[in-house]
């Protein structure tokens, strides 16, 4: 399983999803850390890159190559 880095934005307690609190449940936290580092990532490669689907994917791929870098790096 690739590393994601968990939740970008947790949330340790608050509301869920059914409107009920709860303490220290991260249920649902949208993106993973892995996606957040990807997508800052992204306004670089655009600038390289041209639109055809092909260099899109490469671009996309750079940027998550990126992003499991970063990750990585948090581990040192």
């Amino acid at each position: 399983m690739k590393n994601t880095g968990g939740p970008a934005f947790p949330t340790p307690s608050g509301w869920n999803h059914e409107g009920k609190w709860v303490q220290d449940s991260c249920d649902f936290n949208g993106m993973t850390l892995r996606d957040y580092f990807a997508a800052k990532a992204m306004p670089i490669a655009a600038t390289f890159y041209d639109t055809s689907d092909e260099v899109c994917n490469e671009a996309a791929a750079w940027c998550y190559k990126m992003a499991d870098a970063m990750l990585k790096a948090r581990e040192e």
